[in-house]
């Protein structure tokens, strides 16, 4: 089969992917125009489409690897983040594991990232553009070497000579995300009955999946890098009903005790919001006994607390009044304190914080942090400011 992006890693389509590499889309018409007077009409819209992809990936990959790979739409949507994916390989390596087939590898950011960890991978993806990317950006990387890309359907592919699985299902399709584990692309059992026949596996999962939809055969890890919540992993071979949450860059790993939900406190000084990680592995209640802490109201998750404690699991405010839900006072408050900066934050509110910062219409040269929120089960709100906790 010919490879659809020769014509890019000729030296006439190296040459043109550097000239256009950054182009403002603004002037990509100008910058077109004025290329295709020496060159092909599609090699140069190949080129200006991958430095368009290649500007947009470099949120993930950072800027030396993102100029140098290739993408396609897709790929850059769905594919890991490198930090996220250099921590799962970490892990990998942890267990012992030299080998991984790497099913549904995409583009190959897993891969790559596995590679690098000095795995060996047998990447897999029956995509033929797909594919051809993932095997060129092993080579432009220097890492075919480790990686060997193979075009073909998964449920094919005899992965019983590897030490691990890595499948990553497609979670997209025709009309955008999918929630349904069993609607992924090959579905979640699928890929579950994969990995409990290999000595380990990791299974990349949407954050939001269901709890119950966990195998009993299955440690369950959600990770977050920065504050935001990427993805959730099933592992197998490690701790099966194990429950952790990992916050990147560290790593920081909080793993569940199986405590009960924590009692529910009139508001006090300080308020935690957990990290979206610890909430979605439901490990709340290990940070507030951490704390010495208690919840707002039973149904929402920010930690109140007397005292201020250091926890990489939460960010802590200090909260300086407590009102009922009512913008004119909030907006009075506002005025009297000179707050021009307002941070709205809600969980258990229809308010939109747009549509409060409107209202308000802050002004002045100080700071506040507004929590539209439950307390009890009433409506509230908790102005307060963010403080370090050494």
């Amino acid at each position: 089969m010919n490879d659809p992006l020769a014509p890019l890693r000729t030296p006439e389509g190296r040459a043109l992917l550097d000239e256009v590499r950054g182009t403002d889309p603004a002037r990509e018409l100008a910058v077109a125009t004025r290329l295709r007077r020496e060159h092909p009409a599609e090699l140069v819209s190949a080129a200006l489409g991958q430095a368009r992809l290649r500007q947009r990936a470099v949120a993930k990959f950072g800027d030396s690897d993102a100029r140098r790979m290739f993408f396609t739409p897709n790929g850059v949507e769905q594919s890991t983040r490198a930090s996220v994916a250099a921590y799962r390989a970490r892990r990998l390596t942890e267990l012992g594991v030299g080998s991984v087939a790497d099913l549904c590898c995409g583009i190959g950011g897993d891969a790559i990232a596995m590679a690098r960890a000095g795995i060996r991978v047998l990447a897999v993806d029956r995509d033929p553009l797909t594919a051809a990317v993932a095997r060129a950006n092993a080579e432009v990387l220097g890492l075919d070497g480790l990686i060997e890309v193979r075009e073909a359907d998964v449920t094919d592919v005899d992965v019983a000579s590897y030490d691990a699985v890595f499948v990553d299902p497609a979670r997209r399709g025709g009309r955008g995300r999918i929630f349904d584990p069993e609607a992924y692309s090959p579905p979640l059992s699928w890929a579950v009955r994969a990995a409990e026949r290999a000595p380990h596996a990791a299974l990349k999962v949407a954050p939001g999946i269901p709890h119950d939809a966990v195998p009993a055969t299955a440690e369950a890890e959600w990770i977050s890098d920065g504050g935001d919540v990427k993805e959730a992993v099933l592992w197998f071979g490690t701790r099966p009903g194990a429950v952790r949450a990992t916050l990147l860059p560290g790593p920081r790993t909080l793993l569940g005790r199986g405590l009960p939900d924590p009692e529910v406190r009139p508001v006090g000084r300080y308020l935690y919001e957990p990290d979206g990680a610890v909430i979605r592995a439901h490990l709340v209640a290990e940070v507030a006994a951490e704390l010495d802490g208690g919840l707002l109201d039973p149904t929402i998750a920010y930690i109140t607390a007397d005292t201020a404690r250091p926890t990489p699991y939460a960010t802590a405010y200090e909260i300086t009044d407590h009102l009922p839900f009512n913008l004119k006072k909030l907006k009075a408050l506002l005025r009297e304190r000179q707050v021009g900066t307002l941070t709205v934050k809600k969980r258990g509110s229809a308010v939109e914080p747009e549509e409060l910062r409107r209202k308000v219409k802050p002004q002045g040269p100080n700071s506040a942090t507004v929590f539209l929120t439950r307390v009890a089960g009433a409506p509230a709100m908790l102005v307060g400011r963010p403080v370090e906790v050494g």
